[in-house]
């Protein structure tokens, strides 16, 4: 049993290490959005990617070691950690439990990351897309009409090659 705990107390160690790389290429990804280096943003996406793959083995991992612990003191499989704890070895009961705690805080910090860097990336098209659209001609516009109204009118627009011929 010592054996199954001590594994899964490894896996549990490994995965808070996997989170903690992740939040710092997530950090890293933030930081290159926001100083707008257009060039590395792609190569932070693909570094994130990368690093989510190795968290998704560690958390595997960990898993399997949390049902073989399980199993081996006669529990089911889907027994939780919080169910676990109080059936080890008093000795490790602090540790495990600051492991987990550690290891969801990192999880909760990785989704806040996540998400700010995708509402980054979001605006940043979004303000792309604006200056795009005021490079292009707007299919209506709004014109007075004899009576003083206002009144939308269709411009029909030319292929940019011809307009600019």
């Amino acid at each position: 049993m010592i054996d199954d705990l001590n594994k899964l107390i490894e896996s549990l160690r490994e995965e808070l290490k996997q989170y903690g790389e992740l939040l710092a290429r997530l950090d890293h990804q933030q930081e290159v959005i926001l100083a707008m280096a257009s060039d590395d943003i792609i190569a932070t996406v693909s570094a994130v990617n990368d690093q989510s793959a190795i968290v998704a083995q560690a958390r595997k991992h960990r898993e399997n070691c949390r049902i073989n612990f399980a199993r081996k003191i006669g529990k089911p499989d889907k027994t939780t950690f919080e169910e676990l704890i109080p059936l080890m070895p008093e000795e490790y009961r602090p540790l495990v439990k600051a492991l987990v705690e550690e290891n969801n805080k990192l999880i909760i910090q990785v989704q806040q990351r996540a998400r700010q860097n995708h509402l980054l990336l979001k605006r940043s098209l979004e303000l792309m897309q604006q200056f795009i659209n005021s490079l292009i001609k707007p299919e209506t516009t709004t014109v007075y009409n004899g009576a003083g109204t206002l009144k939308s009118e269709e411009i029909k627009n030319k292929p940019l090659y011809e307009a600019i011929g």
